[in-house]
C-alpha cells in the first residue's frame, strides 16, 4: 500500500520530520525561509497533506491538489485559509492553539514594559554615549509606570487570558477587556472587567490588540479609535498587522494623539525599511517573534504533525478550525 504523501513548505526540526516519516512519504523544503508558492503548486498533484505557515490555501491551490485531505498550519492564525473553498472540497484545516499562549503573552508584557519604560530608546542612549553626568536632566529618563495602571485587552481568547493573568497578578493592574462575547468565567477567575470597545479605549493606559484576523476584524482599529485613547496611552499589537489601520497609527503617533506603541506585527511583513514607525523613538518594533522560542516552535510543529497524521488515519483532527467544524 502506498504511503500518504505530505508536503512541508518550511524547515522543521528533524524530530518532527522523523515522526512524520514513520507513517508518510515526506516532501519538504529544507532551505531557510518558505517554499515559493509556484514551486508548491507544481508539486501538489499527488499530495495528501500540507504543513505550512505561509501558503495561501485558495481555489487555485485546491485545484492543483485533487488528493488533498488536510492543511495543517503551524500557527494559531489561519487567515491564509479560504475556509469556504476548503469546506466545499472537504479539506480539513487545522492550527496550533494553546502551545504558544504563554510565549506570546510574555511578548505582550515585554512590549508593554519596553514601551512604557523606554527600554529600547534608553538602551541606544547608553550605547551611543549619551549617558553622561551633567548632560541629562533627571526627567529625560522618565517613563511611565506599568504596575497599578489600567490595561485594556481587545480579544479575550486563551492568549488574552494569559496576558490578563500576568498583568492582574504580576503587576497589580486593573484589567479591562472587550470581546465579541463576554467571558463570565474569565471575569470570575481573573477579576477582569468587560467594557465596550469605546469604553476600553478611553479608560486604558495600555491597549493590547489580541484579536484573530478575520473579515470582521480587518482594520478594526482606525483613526477614530486612536482619537478615543488617552494622550498618555500606549498601543500594543501582537495580533496581526491588518487588524488596525497602520497609517492611522502612524499619524496618531506623529501628532501626539497617543504616547507610544509596541509592535510585533505590521501590515507588510517583513516591514518596509522606509516605514515611519521604524524611525520613531517612542515605538518598539519586533520582527513577529511572539512564539519564537525553540521549545514553543518545536511544540507547534509537532502539534501540526499530529493533526496531519490524525486526518490521514481517517479521524477528525483535534485542532480543526472553527469554520470547518
Amino acid at each position: 500500500m502506498t504511503s500518504p504523501k505530505v508536503l512541508i513548505s518550511r524547515k522543521l526540526p528533524e524530530e518532527v520530520i522523523a515522526y512524520l516519516s514513520e507513517h508518510c512519504e515526506v516532501v519538504r523544503w529544507s532551505q531557510d525561509g518558505f517554499m515559493p508558492r509556484e514551486q508548491a503548486l507544481a508539486m501538489l498533484e499527488d499530495i495528501d497533506a500540507v504543513l505550512t505557515t505561509s501558503l495561501n490555501i485558495d481555489d487555485e491551490f485546491l485545484r492543483h491538489a485533487p488528493k488533498l485531505k488536510i492543511v495543517s498550519n503551524i500557527s494559531v492564525g489561519y487567515n491564509n485559509f479560504d475556509t469556504a473553498a476548503m469546506k466545499a472540497r472537504g479539506v480539513y484545516g487545522t492550527n496550533t492553539p494553546s502551545v504558544l499562549d504563554d510565549s506570546v503573552a510574555d511578548v505582550a508584557l515585554a512590549l508593554m514594559l519596553a514601551s512604557a519604560r523606554r527600554v529600547t530608546e534608553l538602551d541606544q542612549l547608553v550605547k551611543q554615549g549619551g549617558w553622561q553626568r551633567g548632560k541629562l536632566k533627571e526627567e529625560d529618563l522618565f517613563g511611565l509606570d506599568v504596575h497599578h495602571a489600567t490595561v485594556g485587552i481587545i480579544g479575550m481568547g486563551r492568549i488574552g487570558e494569559a496576558i490578563a493573568q500576568r498583568t492582574k497578578f504580576g503587576f497589580n493592574m486593573n484589567v479591562l477587556y472587550y470581546n465579541r462575547n463576554r467571558k463570565p468565567d474569565a471575569e470570575e477567575k481573573l477579576g477582569v472587567q468587560y467594557r465596550t470597545l469605546e469604553e476600553l479605549l478611553r479608560e486604558s493606559d495600555f491597549v493590547v490588540m489580541m484579536t484573530p484576523l478575520t473579515s470582521e476584524t480587518t482594520h478594526m482599529i482606525r483613526k477614530e479609535h486612536f482619537a478615543m485613547m488617552k494622550q498618555s496611552a500606549f498601543f500594543i499589537n501582537i495580533s496581526r498587522g491588518q487588524t488596525i489601520d497602520e497609517q492611522a497609527l502612524i499619524e496618531a503617533l506623529q501628532e501626539g494623539v497617543i504616547r507610544g506603541a509596541g509592535l510585533d506585527v505590521y501590515t507588510q511583513e517583513p516591514v518596509d525599511p522606509n516605514n515611519p514607525l521604524l524611525s520613531m523613538p517612542n515605538v518598539v518594533t519586533l520582527p513577529h517573534i511572539g512564539s519564537a522560542t525553540a521549545k514553543t516552535r518545536f511544540d507547534m510543529a509537532m502539534t501540526a504533525a499530529r493533526n496531519v497524521l490524525t486526518a490521514l488515519q481517517g479521524q477528525t483532527p483535534p485542532d480543526l478550525v472553527n469554520e470547518l467544524k
